[in-house]
């Protein structure tokens, strides 16, 4: 999937949404899962109203639901928690948990919470009509808002981009002791390795994750932006890592951030194959939801032109609708293929990704 260039005429959209919502300065690409939990109680709400249990930081999703609310009058009741923690209350609520809806992260994350049974199908003419169908659940369980890729980040001084090309690759015995990445326990990895399972059976994936952990240039620890900086200190030479966290750091307040993140380039795999690995932010509507009307007019409202525009320029995703600008940044890496895999395949694989990383010494 290939993603236009900077923004130009939705920008002045993008502008007039800015202003109205007035947002605070946060970390780019931050989510709730590395911040504090605010899971204040929340009273069962009136007809005007809907409740939303978000991973996502406050400051990243509440201005779009502060513009919702001007627009149609219906209140939200917003719920920041880490995904793991508000998937379990969702369980621990049952049916009468207020929420009508979760937005999450990761297409695995999406998944749990299906098997889980916490959450119900909906169809939106709205949402079919422009989210293309890799990034919704097939039965309707979920939908994605934006979304993110993650590409081989490499050191500029030490890695020419034609010593790179898959992810295949990175097996290769020319990377051994030269490559970063973060742990078996991390989401994005257990969602590389299931759609990996996917394009290629067990046999040949699990050949390659043990060929990529001996050319691990150190024992995974820390998170995306640990790698990038572990790059830029030249502890490896190239490292897997989501693009918005690299996005987050150009962008930074941090000098240290911003010298680390120049040091590095982003390279896009698998271009003449399936495409890079992407993944979402995305939302369900809850099997609970008291305020299904609404809680379905808020989730085509964050795919509306202006919300899509206002969401990517300021966390550094990719927005889930076509012809939709990104970021400066973003453009400044190029245009891409995207795997077209459904998403929801992602879900299906984490059991047996995560059993293949652990055969694999995958830590």
């Amino acid at each position: 999937m290939s993603k236009p260039l900077p923004m130009t005429a939705l920008l002045i959209a993008a502008a007039s949404l800015l202003s109205a919502c007035k947002p605070a300065e946060q970390p780019q690409g931050a989510e709730q899962s590395e911040s504090t939990d605010r899971s204040e109680p929340v009273e069962l709400s009136q007809s005007r109203e809907v409740n939303l249990y978000s991973a996502r930081q406050e400051s990243l999703i509440k201005p779009l639901l502060d513009r919702f609310t001007a627009e149609t009058g219906v209140k939200v009741n917003l719920v920041t928690g880490r995904a793991d923690a508000l998937l379990q209350r969702l369980q621990s609520e049952g049916d009468n948990s207020p929420a009508d809806l979760l937005l999450t992260v990761d297409a695995g994350r999406l998944h749990r919470a299906v098997e889980a049974g916490v959450t119900q199908p909906f169809d939106s003419a709205t949402l079919s009509d422009v989210i293309p169908a890799s990034y919704r659940e097939p039965e309707g369980h979920w939908y994605g808002l934006s979304f993110r890729a993650r590409p081989i980040m490499y050191a500029k001084d030490r890695v020419q981009p034609g010593e790179l090309s898959t992810y295949q690759n990175l097996a290769d015995q020319n990377w051994h002791n030269r490559i970063c990445i973060r742990s078996s326990g991390n989401i994005y990895n257990q969602s590389l390795v299931a759609s990996k399972l996917a394009a290629d059976g067990e046999a040949v994936t699990e050949a390659w994750a043990r060929g990529l952990v001996q050319n691990f240039a150190r024992p995974p620890a820390g998170g995306d932006r640990d790698q990038i900086k572990a790059v830029a200190a030249g502890e490896c030479d190239i490292a897997v890592a989501n693009s918005y966290y690299l996005a987050g750091m150009l962008r930074s307040d941090d000098p240290e951030q911003v010298t680390a993140a120049q040091q590095v380039a982003v390279f896009w795999p698998n271009q003449n194959g399936r495409g890079t690995h992407v993944n979402v932010s995305g939302i369900a509507l809850t099997r609970s939801a008291k305020n299904r009307d609404n809680a379905i007019k808020l989730v085509e409202f964050l795919v509306s032109p202006e919300s899509q525009a206002w969401y990517a320029e300021k966390n550094g995703e990719y927005p889930i609708r076509e012809n939709i600008p990104v970021s400066d940044i973003l453009a400044s890496w190029g245009t891409f293929k995207a795997d077209a895999i459904n998403l929801s395949e992602l879900g299906k694989n984490n059991a047996a990704a995560v059993k293949l990383m652990d055969r694999a010494g995958w830590q």
